[in-house]
């Protein structure tokens, strides 16, 4: 049995992990923001589901954006062997359109916000010598689209900063590793940001356009039912980095529709080994048996 803390779990893939988690037997320990009102309904319902199930599922309040949520919710935190850094929102339209306080607001919630976790967690996985950190990020982590600049801005960053932590932890036994979902019957689309200047916006209309576009299209593949889309696939993806042993755990695994970045993956892959092996850093690949 692990302690596994879960961030961003009022929907999506955080509120089904909580629960699938807990009922591999795992300590799970459920964050989300508005614990006492906006989200009590889903806090409510993962209580109700750890008494009727008889598993063990804690609700913890934190938000990711606030050093104080962090720090507060840390005071009570027992030593942490998994931290899954889920929470995550997406903001959408041209580039030009958004305001500098939105871009950094995107950047403070997909990217410092999964710091300001890890070093609540750090210090007892560091006292342990283990730990594992998952890190969600997104295909979208690895190419680009028209609309979606800023989100995309968010997890190329978060792609970086967790190969670096990768390197780092290693010699402390703990493990980084990135799940790259492609799109999910989630609230992910429903829940997006807009660029705040609507003015700038419509010299954009080709984006706009296509963001539509894309949007449908998306919606038209869930109604495949070959298509991988459901979310169980994300968290199945959870349950196998968690099982599986140190120095074994790949840095990105891909979840659901890849729309050809596993090719990105495949071809990168044996470039980042190689840098690893020139800069004499093989052993820092992820913990090897310190």
């Amino acid at each position: 049995m692990k302690t596994i803390l879960i961030t961003g779990c009022s929907s999506g893939f955080g509120f089904d992990a909580a629960k699938f988690l807990a009922k591999k037997g795992h300590n799970v320990i459920a964050s989300m923001r508005n614990v006492n009102t906006t989200n009590a309904d889903a806090a409510n319902e993962l209580l109700a589901y750890a008494q009727s199930e008889n598993v063990s599922i804690s609700v913890l309040e934190l938000d990711v954006t606030s050093d104080e949520s962090v720090s507060n919710a840390a005071e009570s935190l027992p030593t942490i062997d998994v931290l899954i850094n889920n929470a995550g929102a997406g903001w959408a339209g041209p580039i030009e359109a958004f305001s500098s306080d939105q871009v950094l607001a995107q950047l403070d919630l997909n990217i410092v916000g999964t710091v300001r976790t890890a070093k609540a967690v750090l210090p007892g996985m560091r006292e342990q010598g283990s730990g594992l950190i998952i890190q969600v990020s997104s295909v979208a982590g690895r190419g680009s689209f028209p609309a979606f600049g800023v989100y995309n801005a968010s997890k190329w960053g978060l792609e970086g900063l967790s190969e670096a932590m990768r390197y780092e932890l290693a010699h402390l036994g703990i493990d980084v590793v990135l799940v790259e979902p492609g799109p999910f019957e989630t609230n992910f689309f429903g829940n997006m940001v807009g660029a705040q200047d609507e003015s700038i916006a419509t010299a954009y209309q080709h984006v706009m356009e296509y963001s539509e576009s894309f949007g449908q299209q998306v919606q038209e593949l869930y109604q495949n039912p070959d298509v991988p889309i459901d979310p169980q696939l994300v968290i199945d993806t959870f349950d196998k980095l968690i099982e599986m042993p140190n120095g074994s755990r790949p840095l990105r695994t891909i979840a659901g529709l890849d729309f050809g970045f596993q090719k990105i993956n495949d071809a990168t892959e044996p470039v980042r080994k190689s840098l690893l092996e020139d800069l004499g850093l093989n052993e820092w690949d992820g913990p090897q048996g310190y």
